[in-house]
């Protein structure tokens, strides 16, 4: 089990992207979070198996329809056990 933090930057807000991810990541299997960021990122935790992980990270760096996706940066961070992926507030 490995936990993921990315940032994901471009034309991400306002194109439902936090809910589509949601959606992404029940078909592969994953939990966590995601929410809008002030700076007009999203941001998400990724936790699971390692190739879901990637494949919910390669996801993220097509987005839904209507995202323009110019980075996604990841950090490690600690599994936290998480039950569903769930849509946070903004920060």
């Amino acid at each position: 089990m490995i936990r993921k933090r990315a940032i994901v930057t471009g034309r991400v807000q306002g194109v439902g992207f936090r809910w589509a991810a949601r959606e992404a990541a029940q078909r592969f299997g994953v939990t966590g979070w995601a929410r809008n960021r002030l700076d007009g990122s999203v941001e998400a935790e990724i936790e699971g198996e390692p190739d879901r992980v990637d494949r919910m990270l390669d996801w993220l760096r097509q987005g839904p329809p209507g995202a323009s996706v110019a980075a996604v940066n990841t950090s490690d961070v600690p599994p936290v056990h998480d039950d569903a992926f769930r849509i946070h507030e903004s920060a």
